[in-house]
């Protein structure tokens, strides 16, 4: 008998097969300490495949990222590399470029089958704000591995806005996974589609799911039909972003609308952030979670997708309701231009079984921001006015390339 045998008994009663644990499991697990926290942990950090992870109240500026290793703890090496100390009790602001290391509230002690993996939130990634998880000890980013007891730390770098942060903020997720369990295959994505379609071409017809390798997600350049515009392009040297603030600033300062040319083309400016949005819309049945890649070296100099997670329930809804929605694509380019062109494959969605179907799916109910979006920016952002829109630029002006 172990140690804790009430421990292992309440886990064998309420432990689920192989794949991505549910809500209710991540529930389980706060309640018996496998997530743990100094802070009450609220019922809204929980999302069907995930848990929200919170900023604690201090940051390290440091001169350089870094992985810890086998050979220091995060925080001494954080102080070696250390330029500032900074209070989050109160908003702080983390400018362009700078480097911050972050205690989270939530530490973890994990069954010696589970691992976990962690993606920026999208509120996150539509701001260019660069979040890795990082665990003590840890040889990669993003990674938890089986059976790791310990604390758990942020690597924050916004890329293109200031942003005013605070203790308690929510900018990553964490999924758990029991087993070794890879992506569907091929063929098991095609059976999905055949009883559920996994893409629709509007709002009232499935259409052709490209299966290879994953779900081919293609990039929009042609717009919905309601407005031409087809992306925005961050502005530089724009005001700071308090993500506290929801539906507050102008997008008009801080995004330039791009519109559709007439040949279906857009040329990436290098070192310019983007918003774009998948040709077609996608959907996650409630018992698969799903991942878009967000970087394949086979497909240019640039990277989609900071924020790669995709729910339970995602353009599906609770009983196949909903007729897919738009993924929203966070685009840099890098050293290079790069020519984009309409419906050019730009990215795989990887779909991944679930231990369990969760309790809860992503939507309105459970406070889900991003459900039946179209070209959609963060929530800190007022919708679009039409005079943005048509203050952008106009097809005729230039049809090869975006605008600053």
């Amino acid at each position: 008998m172990g140690l804790f045998p009430g421990l292992i008994e309440r886990e064998t009663s309420f432990m689920t097969g192989r794949g991505i644990l549910p809500s209710q499991d991540i529930r389980e697990f706060i309640r018996i300490g496998r997530i743990r926290s100094n802070v009450e942990i609220p019922a809204s950090q929980i999302q069907p495949a995930s848990i929200d992870l919170r900023l604690g109240r201090i940051a390290y500026r440091v001169r350089a990222s870094f992985l810890p290793g086998r050979s220091s703890t995060i925080l001494n090496k954080a102080k070696d590399l250390l330029v500032s100390e900074i209070d989050l009790s109160e908003p702080a602001l983390f400018e362009p470029g700078a480097v911050f290391i972050v205690p989270l509230m939530e530490g973890l002690d994990l069954p010696s089958d589970v691992r976990g993996v962690a993606n920026p939130k999208s509120t996150t990634g539509r701001l260019d704000i660069f979040i890795r998880l990082i665990t003590e000890c840890g040889d990669e980013f993003e990674r938890v591995p089986k059976g790791y007891t310990g604390d758990l730390y942020a690597e924050i770098v916004s890329r293109t806005f200031p942003v005013r942060v605070r203790a308690g903020m929510k900018l990553n997720q964490l999924r758990f996974i029991r087993g070794n369990v890879a992506p569907a295959g091929d063929s098991r994505l095609e059976e999905l589609d055949r009883g559920e379609p996994l893409v629709y071409g509007d709002e009232q017809n499935p259409a052709f799911a490209d299966i290879n390798r994953g779900l081919a997600i293609t990039v929009d350049l042609q717009g919905n039909g309601k407005s031409n515009v087809i992306a925005y392009k961050a502005k530089e040297h724009a005001p700071a972003v308090d993500l506290e603030k929801v539906n507050y600033y102008d997008m008009g300062d801080f995004w330039t609308p791009i519109h559709r040319s007439s040949d279906g083309r857009l040329i990436l400016e290098p070192s310019g952030f983007y918003l774009l949005t998948s040709q077609r819309r996608v959907r996650v049945p409630p018992d698969h979670a799903a991942e878009l890649v967000a970087f394949d070296p086979t497909m240019g100099e640039f990277r989609i997708h900071y924020a790669g997670f995709f729910d339970p329930g995602f353009g599906y809804g609770v009983q196949g309701e909903i007729p897919g929605t738009k993924a929203v694509l966070e685009v840099r380019a890098y050293e290079l231009p790069v020519l984009l062109e309409h419906d050019q494959l730009v990215g795989r969605l990887n779909y991944y079984r679930m231990a369990s179907t969760p309790e809860q799916v992503y939507g309105l109910s459970i406070g889900s921001s991003y459900q039946q979006q179209e070209l959609t920016p963060s929530k800190q952002f007022k919708a679009p006015s039409a005079s943005l829109h048509l203050a952008g630029l106009q097809p005729e002006a230039a049809p090869f390339s975006a605008t600053r």
